[in-house]
C-alpha cells in the first residue's frame, strides 16, 4: 500500500523563514550594510569581503531570495542594492527592522579600505577618461544627448524657479562650459567646480570667449572639498560619472543653500553598453525613483520634472528638488522609501 505524500504548497511563514535564514550569517548582514547607499558587482563584493566569487554568488542568491537584495544589469555587469521592505507585505516589518538594525553595524577597518579601494578604481576610470578624451568631448557628448536636446527643457524648469537678484549657482562638471553663459545670465555670481585639468580649460576658454566675468573656474573635488553654498546647485550628465551616485547626491545636497535648488539632468536607465567606452559612463542612467529616494535621503523634496526621449532611443530627465528653509544637511537614513513621483499622480511634465 503507497503512502500518499503531502500535498506542498507555499505557506505565509516562508518570507519569515526565509528571511531569518538570510540574517542569520554575520556575512551576509555585513553585506547588507556596505549595500546601505551602494550598489556593487559579485566580483567587486568577492574583493571588499576577500571571499571567492562562487561563496559571494552563494550569499547574494540567499539575500535575493529573502527579497533584502534586488539586481540591476549595467551593460554585461550585474549590480546588487539593497531591496526595500514592500509596504504591507508579508514579513515587511521584519525586513524594515532587520535593515534598520544592519545599518548600526560598523564594518571592520580592512572591509572599509576595500570599499574605498573599489570607489577608487571606478573613479580612476572616470578621471582616466576625460584626462584622454577632453579634445572630443563634444562629439562623444553628441552620441547619447548634447545640450541643444535638453537646453529649453532645462531653462524652463530653471526660470520657474524665479531665483531672486544676487542669486548664485554652482555647476559641478560643466563639461566644455556650453551651459555657463546660460548661468551667467541668470544669476550674479557663478562658479564652476570640475577635477579634470583638460576639461577645465575647456570651460575656462569657453569664459574667457564668452566675457563671463561673473564666473570663476575652479579645480577642486565637489566631494570632498570646502565649497560655499550656492541658491542653486546643476548636474548635467555628471551624476552616472560618481563612483557612487547615491553618496554623491548627499554630499552635493550639503552645497545647496537652505531654500535653494538642485537640478539634475540624466538618461533614464537603460543598457547601451557601449556608452561606458565612448563616454566614460560608470553609470548605464538611473531610475527616476532611485533618483528620487536617494534626494528624500539627502533631505531634499522633488519638485517638478521633465522627461524628454531621444531619436536615439534614450530617454532624459530632468530633476529638481529643494532644499525646505529649516534643513541643513541630510536626513537620518529610513528604511521605508517614500512615494516617487510616479506614485504621487501626474506631476511631471512630459514633452
Amino acid at each position: 500500500m503507497s503512502m500518499r505524500l503531502p500535498d506542498l504548497h507555499h505557506d505565509d511563514s516562508d518570507e519569515l523563514a526565509a528571511l531569518c535564514k538570510a540574517g542569520g550569517d554575520p556575512l551576509r548582514l555585513k553585506v547588507l550594510r556596505a549595500l546601505a547607499n551602494d550598489s556593487f558587482g559579485v566580483l567587486e563584493l568577492a574583493q571588499i569581503f576577500a571571499i571567492g566569487q562562487s561563496g559571494m554568488s552563494h550569499h547574494l542568491k540567499v539575500l535575493a531570495q529573502a527579497g533584502l537584495v534586488a539586481t540591476r544589469r549595467e551593460g554585461n555587469a550585474i549590480f546588487y542594492r539593497r531591496a526595500l521592505p514592500a509596504a504591507g507585505g508579508r514579513g515587511g516589518a521584519l525586513h524594515a527592522a532587520l535593515l534598520g538594525e544592519v545599518d548600526e553595524l560598523r564594518l571592520d577597518e580592512a572591509i572599509r579600505a576595500r570599499i574605498a579601494a573599489v570607489h577608487a578604481q571606478r573613479a580612476a576610470v572616470s578621471r582616466d577618461f576625460f584626462s584622454r578624451m577632453a579634445e572630443r568631448f563634444r562629439a562623444q557628448q553628441d552620441l547619447i544627448a548634447a545640450l541643444p536636446q535638453y537646453r529649453d527643457g532645462l531653462l524652463s524648469l530653471l526660470d520657474a524657479l524665479r531665483f531672486p537678484a544676487g542669486a548664485t549657482a554652482l555647476e559641478v562638471g560643466p563639461g566644455d562650459g556650453a551651459f555657463l553663459p546660460e548661468l551667467a545670465r541668470r544669476f550674479a555670481r557663478v562658479t564652476a567646480l570640475d577635477n579634470s585639468p583638460a576639461m577645465l580649460e575647456l570651460a575656462r576658454q569657453r569664459c574667457t570667449e564668452e566675457r563671463l566675468g561673473n564666473v570663476e573656474v575652479k579645480l577642486a573635488d565637489a566631494l570632498n572639498d570646502e565649497h560655499e553654498a550656492a541658491d542653486c546647485v546643476v548636474l548635467n550628465m555628471v551624476l552616472h560619472h560618481f563612483a557612487v551616485p547615491a553618496e554623491a547626491l548627499k554630499q552635493l545636497a550639503r552645497l545647496v543653500r537652505p531654500g535653494g535648488s538642485l537640478l539634475v539632468t540624466e538618461l533614464c536607465s537603460h543598457d547601451q553598453n557601449w556608452a561606458r567606452e565612448a563616454c566614460g559612463d560608470l553609470w548605464l542612467g538611473f531610475d527616476q525613483d532611485d533618483l528620487a529616494h536617494w534626494a528624500d535621503i539627502a533631505g531634499l523634496e522633488p519638485g517638478e520634472s521633465l522627461y524628454i526621449g531621444l531619436r536615439n532611443g534614450f530617454q532624459i530627465q530632468l530633476r529638481h528638488f529643494a532644499k525646505p528653509e529649516n534643513q541643513n544637511g541630510p536626513r537620518q537614513r529610513m528604511t521605508g522609501r517614500k512615494q516617487s513621483l510616479f506614485e504621487q499622480g501626474p506631476r511631471a511634465l512630459h514633452r
